[in-house]
């Protein structure tokens, strides 16, 4: 079979990957896709994992860890010999994924920003694979998202603030990262009912915080864009969120960052009603299977946080 791999808007890359049977040995460079292989009957496929990859059952298994996302070991890779390598363009670099693929490895590159996508990735994995077991699992996932998007008519809107990341500036200034909604978790929540205070803002340049790293919390490329803005605190004054989310990735939030927020931002309405939540941040940032846990978990506790 042949399946084409698109690179998002501006790569200019475009590549038919072809088999003529399903891949035998298979590496994944993105903890979600590594769990969606495990949760889908996929994984005997799999020699090569990141140490990211947690999903309980590849302990088990003689998986050969290939270092992070980001600084993955290629030659480690290369004695693997896979007949794809599983990547995506928010959580690999470009380099590490051009160098793959200039050393002759076949690698497919995903960036779902929607629920909808990242369910077609799942599908076009059973088809790869040719697995009738996948597909039977997939379609109760969508039949979980039917009920999941028919029951969010009954739900009362809400609108959040969800940082995914903190730093200060070499001047001590507080800095948080927040997404907008041209991504996955904003797609996920909004199934919900969640508003995202933040879902029209776009980076902005310059910005004293980018100014002071030395190099990107997240890779800066065209792929990933203005969607991830970096706010200060005017910012986050300017709005007016019913609930916080604090996630535990990948940036894991603490103790100390509600009380640095019940300090500066009082007058908000998460604030002043005690609606500042930790939350875990696979439910909202893994893409693929982690799906069907989220919508599992996510309306009963958002509805017990609004309660607050």
């Amino acid at each position: 079979m042949a399946w084409e791999e698109i690179a998002p808007k501006g790569n200019g890359h475009k590549e038919a990957l072809h088999f003529s049977q399903p891949p035998r040995r298979v590496v994944s460079l993105v903890p979600s896709m590594t769990e969606s292989l495990f949760d889908l009957g996929l994984a005997e496929a799999l020699v090569g994992i990141t140490d990211y990859c947690k999903h309980p059952a590849a302990e088990d298994q003689p998986l050969t860890r290939v270092g992070g996302p980001k600084d993955f070991h290629i030659d480690a890779i290369l004695e693997l010999q896979p007949d794809l390598v599983l990547a995506n363009w928010e959580e690999n670099t470009p380099e590490g994924v051009n160098a793959l693929r200039e050393a002759g490895l076949a690698v497919w590159v995903r960036m779902p920003k929607t629920v909808r996508e990242s369910v077609d990735i799942l599908w076009t994995l059973a088809n790869l694979f040719q697995s009738q077991t996948a597909r039977m699992r997939i379609q109760t996932l969508e039949l979980t998202l039917d009920w999941a998007i028919s029951a969010c008519d009954a739900r009362k809107p809400f609108t959040y603030f969800c940082p995914i990341w903190f730093e200060r500036t070499q001047q001590g200034l507080p800095w948080w990262m927040t997404f907008n909604h041209d991504t996955y978790s904003n797609d996920l929540l909004q199934l919900f009912g969640g508003n995202n205070v933040f879902e029209t803002y776009e980076r902005r340049q310059p910005f004293e915080a980018d100014q002071d790293l030395p190099e990107p919390i997240f890779v800066e490329t065209e792929y990933i864009g203005q969607r991830y803005p970096r706010l200060d605190e005017a910012d986050i004054r300017s709005v007016s969120p019913d609930l916080i989310l604090l996630p535990s990735e990948p940036y894991e939030f603490r103790e100390a960052d509600v009380d640095l927020m019940r300090a500066t931002f009082r007058d908000l309405p998460a604030v002043k009603n005690g609606r500042i939540h930790f939350l875990d941040g696979a439910l909202i940032t893994w893409q693929g299977t982690c799906l069907a846990r989220a919508l599992r978990e996510l309306p009963a506790l958002l509805d017990s946080f609004l309660e607050a």
